[in-house]
């Protein structure tokens, strides 16, 4: 990527491109709600997952 990038302005991943987006802290508040949501729903996520065979 070195060369046709610029690595600091153009690239962003996780943290940096989330609180980049949606300010400090955005990243991390994220994970806090996909983390309750799977919580709340595992059993909805569980029975979804249930119908394919993941052997």
């Amino acid at each position: 990527m070195r060369g046709m990038l610029d690595l600091p302005n153009e690239l962003k991943v996780a943290e940096e491109f989330w609180d980049f987006l949606g300010g400090a802290g955005a990243y991390n508040d994220l994970l806090d709600i996909f983390e309750r949501v799977g919580v709340e729903l595992r059993g909805e996520i569980d029975d979804y997952f249930s119908k394919f065979n993941l052997k």
